[in-house]
């Protein structure tokens, strides 16, 4: 086993362990600053750096766990199946909810950055920052958005969708857990769907549904737009 190969098993280790660590928190200290997804980025990046583990040494690790995201995704054609009968009630209202929220999250990132004067690097990948990290960069070569700077937004915009996307819907009283799910799926895609699946099973079949919705809508509005 050459050296490369045992930082790659290691990187593995180091990432599941912080993520179990930080869900035996979340359940000990719930709070939106102990979501799991946080948390565990924040203790990798803690250890990796007295290491100097670059991001080029995880790559390997993070292909292997990105490959893994695909049969976790499939996985969510449980509850949409045990919940079928409850979409197929709310079909229309999905439909159109989701689509008007894409064209939102679209438009508000791009008029909030034309007001601060971001940089068009910036604005660009904003415009993709509420769908899936793989359709985002796909997006992105399209309108020539830097993948990294993609997948930063993206992330960034999953883990605070899921960390206080709960807590704002509180808020504003939305209690019903199709419009939660409709929520959590639009605006914070694969990342709000697992806190969404927290919530409850109606609320993450939703949100599945809404997170896919999302993406194909988004992948044909931003070619055409740009």
């Amino acid at each position: 086993m050459t050296a490369s190969h045992i930082l790659t098993l290691i990187s593995l280790m180091i990432t599941i362990t912080c993520y179990m660590f930080s869900r035996k928190i979340s359940l000990r200290f719930p709070h939106p600053l102990t979501t799991p997804i946080f948390t565990s980025t924040i203790f990798i990046i803690l250890i990796f750096l007295p290491f100097n583990i670059s991001y080029q040494d995880y790559s390997v690790a993070h292909q292997l766990i990105t490959y893994w995201l695909g049969p976790a995704t499939v996985a969510l054609a449980l509850p949409l199946y045990q919940h079928r009968k409850t979409l197929q009630k709310h079909f229309i209202p999905v439909l159109f909810g989701g689509a008007v929220g894409s064209m939102a999250s679209i438009l508000s990132a791009v008029y909030l950055a034309k007001v601060f004067h971001i940089s068009e690097a910036i604005v660009s990948a904003l415009t993709v920052k509420s769908v899936t990290t793989p359709v985002a960069v796909e997006v992105g070569k399209f309108i020539h958005a830097d993948a990294t700077i993609v997948a930063i937004i993206v992330i960034l915009t999953g883990i605070l969708g899921a960390m206080f996307g709960g807590v704002i819907l509180s808020i504003v009283k939305v209690q019903n857990p199709v419009a939660k799910g409709l929520a959590f799926g639009v605006i914070a895609h694969g990342i709000g769907t697992a806190q969404a699946i927290k919530e409850g099973q109606i609320e993450g079949a939703v949100s599945g549904v809404a997170m896919a919705l999302s993406a194909i809508i988004t992948a044909i509005i931003i070619p055409l737009f740009y």
